[in-house]
């Protein structure tokens, strides 16, 4: 891998209009689910979000235009990694903090940018090697993640309340999805999934900032009208504490009918090289669903993946926890 280097970018400020909703996870802030779906139609809306395409870098762009429009101290990290074929992979991982780091005081938010670019998971061979829409898997993560920031961003203003605010840093991982096809007959690789996590934990290990992170939460899929999330097995493994912690919160939210009290089975996701790499505790929520074959929705990796897959009922139970997780 070659050497990362850090851009920080400074940005032209875009508008953001504030929107009320009923459910509050505190006296001081609110999550809109309407407003996350919005942020998850805007990057449906450039297409795929494959690594390598315009679609991706205007996705990248929009990401970094808004973190700073929220107030977030923005940061590209670029670099490259080897892909499944062997081949170099550019890789963008758009950053945004919000507060000074601390030892053992930041929390780590973050979720996949990126689209995969063949839907092989499709019946028909010739439709594998059309790219997905990504609305749920990748853009529904992001769109929670950029509500939650335009929160904190609007807490972070008021300086009354900056002494009581951890400090958070929000990562969008790229190429989480650039993992090997299912249709590929080559050399088979390990760890060519999560290229952006794996790179981002390097450098942290690399910087010594380790352990400046108290625990990270990973949101992948979390959009679908009827998402359960069980405990997922690396999550429970590395970060149990933190688990117990977000999925009481969920039912003391009365959000239980979707962070089920069930363990899922190891899932290969962003949070696993968060975990073994940089050794910060970080879980996993994700849609899992033990009655299909691949363990997750059928539309997973195929044509269906568009906003019909995304509820706002669904996306206001996991901003409220998470929020309510990382202001408790």
């Amino acid at each position: 891998m070659k050497k990362i280097t850090y851009i920080c970018l400074l940005l032209c400020l875009i508008g953001c209009n504030k929107t009320v909703s009923t459910h509050t996870t505190s006296p001081q802030i609110t999550f809109c689910a309407d407003s996350a779906y919005r942020y998850i139609q805007q990057q449906v809306a450039f297409g795929p979000r494959v690594p390598g395409t315009q679609a991706h870098t205007e996705c990248a762009l929009f990401l970094l235009e808004k973190l700073s429009d929220f107030g977030a101290q923005v940061v590209l990290q670029q670099g490259n990694m080897l892909n499944y074929a062997g081949e170099n992979q550019d890789v963008f991982n758009v950053v945004g903090r919000f507060g000074e780091s601390k030892q053992n005081g930041t929390i780590l938010l973050c979720a996949h940018y990126d689209t995969r670019p063949w839907s092989d998971e499709e019946e028909e061979y010739d439709a594998r090697f059309t790219p997905i829409l990504g609305a749920n898997d990748g853009a529904s993560g992001v769109g929670v993640l950029l509500e939650i920031a335009r929160q904190i961003g609007m807490m972070y203003s008021d300086t009354t309340k900056q002494t009581y605010l951890p400090a958070i840093e929000i990562v969008f991982f790229d190429c989480e999805d650039m993992g090997t096809p299912e249709f590929y007959t080559g050399i088979q690789r390990e760890d060519t999934w999560c290229l952006g996590s794996q790179m981002w934990a390097n450098e942290v290990v690399k910087q010594q900032r380790a352990s400046l992170y108290q625990f990270g939460i990973l949101l992948d899929m979390v959009g679908d009208p009827n998402a359960v999330f069980p405990k997922e097995f690396y999550s429970t493994q590395y970060a149990r504490d933190y688990v117990a912690k977000v999925w009481k919160k969920a039912a003391d939210l009365g959000y239980g009918r979707y962070f089920i009290q069930q363990d899922a089975f190891p899932i290969t996701d962003d949070h696993y090289y968060v975990n073994t790499y940089a050794g910060i505790p970080c879980l996993d929520i994700i849609h899992y669903d033990a009655r299909t074959n691949t363990g997750f929705a059928n539309w997973w990796h195929t044509t269906q993946d568009d906003m019909q897959n995304i509820s706002t009922a669904t996306l206001q139970a996991v901003g409220d926890v998470v929020m309510a997780c990382v202001l408790d």
